[in-house]
């Protein structure tokens, strides 16, 4: 396993927050220079195989301004991150086999947006509005039968699903219905990777001579899909699935001996991956929980000052996590330090 390596000339930390065309042509010659220097192989010639896994990291969630800033308490969570994410990738060029991207992915009509939702007076809830299924039991809200129109679907078989979705929530233990903001529009500005992730991923790809894997997920207009392997509700009520669980990707992370994950949101995606990952009967069957490693220093918690706060859900997730077997780490730790088979691996390649 390579030893860490300085941060690029290039590496902007200021600028994490802005957004800007990404000069793959200067980007290219860069990480040319930077893996002959470095004595950077082809990350196909890795011995021990790390897996990056960086969920939502779209301006959507991480620029300040845009849809769904993750500010965390601090308020500037998503972008302190996105700097300590970015210094990961760049000191541990050698180390990252390959990087995962998560990218939500959605439409205007969705279970989640405010257009497909309204009350007795056929208005639509504000933002970050709470649908229980004893809302929609009692006809405080109902689905918008223009946009159930609009989607093809019969406005009958529509309130059922909506019925049927908010109790199937509750009985799975899962957050509540939460009606988001417009966000991670297809096509859209705020759908886009971060600008300094985009770099360093690109950067990474160059130096090292391995593609990322994007992961597209929640275009489903009827279900949310916070984990990057499965959405909340994987059937609707006559059994037909609403999405599927991605389990080739599942076995693809499997065949990497360590799986490093950050990414936003800490109490959302970021946890429901990771939840969905720790239970897979492989994991538990063959005791794989101890090469997942979590990068607590570079994922926050979704916070909207005096409307809602879900930090102590997303630490208690991790402390969870943590007793299960997964390792809690920080960026700024050198890998032969981190426990388990990472700094196992890199001690006997010293």
């Amino acid at each position: 396993m390579a030893d860490p390596v300085p941060l690029p000339p290039h590496w902007a930390p200021d600028r994490v927050g802005e957004v800007w065309r990404v000069d793959y042509a200067a980007r290219f010659e860069d990480a040319g220079r930077w893996r002959e220097q470095h004595g950077l192989a082809g990350a196909a010639a890795d011995r021990f195989r790390i897996a990056l896994v960086v969920v939502d990291v779209q301006n959507t969630f991480c620029t300040p301004g845009f849809e769904l800033f993750v500010g965390g308490r601090s308020g500037t969570g998503a972008l302190d991150d996105t700097r300590r994410l970015c210094e990961f990738v760049y000191r541990n060029l050698g180390a990252i086999t390959q990087i995962f991207p998560t990218l939500d992915t959605h439409q205007a009509l969705q279970i989640f947006h405010r257009v497909l939702l309204v009350d007795e007076q056929g208005r639509h809830p504000e933002p970050f509005t709470q649908v229980t299924a004893d809302d929609v039991a009692a006809g405080r809200w109902r689905i918008n039968p223009a946009a159930a129109d609009g989607l093809g679907l019969d406005a009958d078989y529509a309130e059922e699903h909506l019925r049927y979705y908010t109790a199937a929530l509750e009985e799975s233990n899962k957050y509540s219905l939460t009606v988001w903001p417009f966000h991670a529009m297809r096509g859209g500005i705020g759908y886009a990777l971060v600008s300094a992730i985009e770099e360093a991923l690109f950067f990474h790809t160059i130096a090292r001579y391995t593609p990322a894997g994007y992961e597209p997920k929640g275009d489903n207009p009827l279900t949310e899909h916070y984990s990057m392997l499965g959405p909340e509700v994987e059937l609707d009520r006559e059994g037909e699935p609403l999405g599927r669980r991605n389990q080739p990707l599942i076995e693809e992370l499997l065949r990497y001996d360590a799986v490093v994950i950050a990414g936003q949101a800490k109490s959302h995606c970021v946890a429901w991956t990771i939840q969905d990952l720790l239970d897979d009967p492989t994991v538990q069957g063959r005791h794989l929980e101890e090469k997942i490693y979590l990068l607590e220093d570079c994922t926050s918690s979704v916070v909207v000052p005096e409307l809602v706060d879900h930090t102590d859900d997303a630490d208690g997730a991790f402390a969870r996590f943590a007793a299960a077997g997964a390792h809690l780490v920080r960026s700024t730790e050198p890998l032969a330090e981190w426990p388990g088979c990472v700094g196992d691996a890199l001690g006997e390649a010293k």
